[in-house]
């Protein structure tokens, strides 16, 4: 009876931890996916023209665009200027 106890243990183990794999493995596999996943640049429907515009590969270019330009606060537009991200609102 006790080899039957042990066994049942055994497999009681076996399965919380194949369970609690595939629990760790689908949540942090989505976390992983979304953050590798980075929109890419459409240029439809932006306020662009259509022409594909290139990858910006890391370095920031501000949007100089007029309606985007009207909503900026002074600091925001002095932090783009300076060639930095912006920080504030």
């Amino acid at each position: 009876m006790s080899r039957m106890r042990i066994a049942i243990a055994a497999a009681a183990m076996s399965g919380s931890m194949l369970v609690g794999g595939v629990i760790g493995a689908t949540a942090f596999g989505a976390i992983t996916a979304s953050a590798a996943a980075s929109p890419s640049p459409s240029g439809s429907g932006t306020g662009q023209s259509g022409a594909a515009t290139a990858p910006n590969n890391g370095k920031f270019t501000p949007n100089e665009d007029a309606t985007h330009e009207a909503g900026e606060s002074a600091a925001r537009e002095a932090q783009e200027n300076a060639g930095q991200r912006p920080t504030v609102p």
